[in-house]
C-alpha cells in the first residue's frame, strides 16, 4: 500500500528511514518549510526533508494545508498517511485526501497526555509508565480511535530526550505490527478509554525551579525539561541551568536554595527538609560542566533563587 509520510524533526526522520528500510512503500513526504536554524539563522530543510531527499522520495513542504497542498497530496497517489510530529493541524478537507485515512504516532498511552509534549509531562508528573500509540486521525486533538499501542516503563533517571529516543526506537516495531493489518483489511479500532489529560509544549516559566518544592518534584522537573527548554533558576541575577540532578539521601534544614558541599557532593536544600544533588549545571554564558567543577573555589555557601 502506498504511504505518504508526514513529519518534521529528527525523531520523525528516524522513523521515515526505518519505514523505508522495512520495505514500506513511501511514495511522498510532507514536511514543514525550510526554516532558519542556529545562531546564524541559516535557512535549512527539515530533518525529514533531508532524509527523504537522500532516499529519492518526493517532498511536499507546507506550514499549512492549503488547497494547492491538497492537490499535491492527491497527485502523490498515496492511499494512507503516517504522521510523526509534523506540527501542522489537518482540517476535514485534508483528512479526506487519502482513502485509508491518516494514522498518527503519539508518544503516550492515549487518552493520557494529548498534545505536543507527552514525554515531558509524563516525566514531570513522576509517572512510572508511558508508551506509544498509533491512532487514526480525526478532527480532534489526538482523539481518534486506536489501532495499537505499546507500554513502556520509565527509568528513574531518564531524561525526556533519552526516553523519547527509546520510544522512537520502538515506534517502527509498532508500525510494522499494525500497518500490515490495514494493508490486509484486518485492522480493528478501539475508542480511547479513560480520563483525558493534556500535554502542551512547556514554557520557559514552567521550567523554572522553585526550591520550596521537595527534591523529588525538582528532580523530575530537571529530567523532564532536558533537553528542551532546560530547568533553570537564578544565580546572581543570571539564568542558571540544571542539566542533571538526583534526589539526595541526606536531608537538609538549610534555607531552600542553599548550596553546600557535603561529603564531596554538591547539594542544594529543597522544601520539606529534602536535598537535591547537582550533577551537571550550566551557568550563564558557560558550557555545561560537572556541578563539582562549578562549585569548586567557593569559600562560602551559595544560594540559588
Amino acid at each position: 500500500m502506498k504511504i505518504l509520510f508526514a513529519g518534521t524533526p529528527q525523531t520523525a526522520a528516524h522513523v521515515l528511514a526505518e519505514l523505508v528500510s522495512s520495505g514500506h512503500d513511501i511514495v511522498s513526504v510532507l514536511t514543514r518549510e525550510d526554516a532558519p536554524v542556529g545562531r546564524k539563522r541559516v535557512i535549512t530543510a527539515s530533518a525529514v526533508a533531508q532524509v527523504a531527499e537522500s532516499l529519492g522520495i518526493p517532498v511536499i513542504k507546507a506550514n499549512r494545508i492549503s488547497e494547492s497542498t491538497r492537490e499535491l497530496i492527491n497527485k502523490a497517489g498515496a492511499e494512507l498517511g503516517v504522521i510523526v510530529a509534523y506540527g501542522v493541524i489537518l482540517d476535514r478537507a485534508s483528512l479526506g485526501c487519502l482513502n485509508e485515512g491518516w494514522f498518527n504516532l503519539h508518544y503516550s498511552l492515549l487518552p493520557k497526555y494529548r498534545g505536543a509534549a507527552p514525554v515531558q509531562w509524563a516525566i514531570k508528573n513522576g509517572d512510572k509508565e508511558t508508551g506509544i500509540t498509533l491512532f487514526k486521525l480525526d478532527e480532534g486533538m489526538d482523539t481518534g480511535e486506536i489501532l495499537g499501542s505499546l507500554p513502556v516503563i520509565i527509568e528513574s533517571t531518564e531524561t525526556s530526550g533519552e526516553l523519547l529516543h527509546r520510544l522512537n526506537n520502538l515506534a517502527i516495531s509498532l508500525l510494522n505490527q499494525e500497518l500490515p493489518k490495514i494493508y490486509n483489511s484486518q485492522a480493528t479500532f478501539a475508542k480511547q478509554i479513560g480520563e483525558p489529560s493534556l500535554a502542551p509544549k512547556p514554557s520557559r516559566e514552567m521550567a523554572r525551579i522553585s526550591f520550596q518544592e521537595n527534591s523529588e518534584v525538582i528532580a523530575n522537573l530537571v529530567r523532564a525539561m532536558n533537553p528542551e527548554p532546560m530547568a533553570w533558576c537564578n544565580y546572581k541575577g543570571e539564568p542558571f541551568r540544571m542539566i542533571r540532578s538526583r534526589v539526595a539521601v541526606a536531608s537538609s534544614d538549610s534555607v531552600p536554595g542553599t548550596v553546600q558541599l557535603v561529603a564531596g557532593k554538591v547539594l542544594v536544600a529543597c522544601g520539606n527538609q529534602t536535598a537535591l544533588e547537582l550533577l551537571e549545571v550550566q551557568p550563564s554564558s558557560k558550557t555545561v560542566m560537572p556541578a563539582i567543577d562549578w562549585f569548586r573555589g567557593f569559600d562560602q555557601r551559595v544560594v540559588l533563587l
